[in-house]
């Protein structure tokens, strides 16, 4: 049975306005919320579905650490 933390990757989709989230270490992630917030609600039910349907081990929780990456331009103004 896994014990380690599961690493979930959010980044930003300028187009959409959405986070996006996927991982190397849940099979099937891929999930998209308007806020981290969401996004984290959405995982906790999420991530232990999937690691359950994919035959995974797992306990009442499945730990997880999410990472936000968001590329952002700063913007010098006028003198």
């Amino acid at each position: 049975m896994r014990t380690a933390t599961y690493h979930i990757l959010a980044e930003w989709d300028e187009v959409a306005a959405v986070w996006v989230a996927t991982s190397d270490d849940v099979p099937g992630l891929a999930t998209e919320a308007p806020s981290v917030d969401t996004l984290l609600q959405k995982l906790d039910l999420m991530i232990p579905e999937l690691l359950e349907l994919n035959g995974c081990a797992v306990t009442d929780t499945a730990p997880f650490e999410l990472v936000v990456h968001r590329h952002a331009r700063g913007m010098r103004r006028a003198a």
